[in-house]
């Protein structure tokens, strides 16, 4: 039951989705790379936030690549060491993004409120799941199945907000970036290639959950049948 060929199928939409995603990522960003921008990714998110009124939120530089992220706990924007240090489109764009999210969270922007609402239960709820999901199956009990499918629905209520918070950012940062001429016309068409690419990424993992819940709700319904 758990080693089901037709799990892979069922997500299959899924995962071909998410493969080519991240070939667009990796092609749009090393196209970006070879963009040149007015300054650099760190020098775009400062400005970016301070024009914002944002003069309190930190950046730092973070190892790792593609690490970039907004910490909302600490209120700082940390960007790996290429988007902090390089003058490119690709690295204002993917800077300017993060910024966004910074943006979103002094605005009160209220799906970014859900998402970090909605944190525990997508950190939680999946191991959540899969002890109720192996106890039910163990125990022939549906009822903790089900419990262990709504666990689930948690990280599923996560990606699905996600969605919209991520569109925004990128949103915010395309426009900022081409009001503030950080870029040009070159460069405002690398950063849309790169933060779109990002997107469908985004998309691919919200369809991913989507489809791991309806293949696991089908298999609860399965066994309560069997019963």
């Amino acid at each position: 039951m758990f080693f089901d060929p037709m799990y892979f199928v069922f997500l299959s939409p899924a995962l071909l989705l998410m493969f080519w995603a991240q070939a667009r990522v990796k092609s749009s960003y090393g196209r970006g790379m070879q963009v040149d921008a007015r300054l650099t990714g760190a020098a775009a998110a400062r400005y970016v936030l301070d024009r914002a009124g944002l003069n309190d939120v930190a950046i730092e530089e973070a190892r790792g690549f593609l690490s970039d992220h907004y910490d909302p706990s600490h209120r700082v924007l940390r960007l790996s060491h290429e988007v902090y240090h390089t003058r490119t489109a690709t690295a204002v764009g993917i800077a300017a993004h993060e910024a966004g999210h910074a943006i979103q969270h002094a605005r009160g922007y209220m799906p970014l409120v859900i998402r970090n609402a909605a944190v525990p239960a997508a950190q939680f709820g999946p191991t959540l799941f899969f002890v109720l999901f192996i106890a039910g199956a163990i125990f022939s009990s549906p009822p903790l199945m089900v419990l262990g499918l709504a666990a689930f629905g948690g990280l599923v209520v996560f990606q699905v907000v996600n969605l919209p918070v991520e569109f925004d950012a990128s949103n915010r940062a395309k426009a900022l970036l081409t009001e503030y001429n950080i870029v040009d016309g070159e460069g405002a068409s690398a950063v849309r290639s790169v933060l779109n690419a990002a997107g469908w990424t985004y998309v691919a993992a919200t369809l991913q959950t989507i489809l791991q819940f309806l293949y696991y709700a089908l298999q609860i319904l399965g066994a309560s049948r069997d019963d």
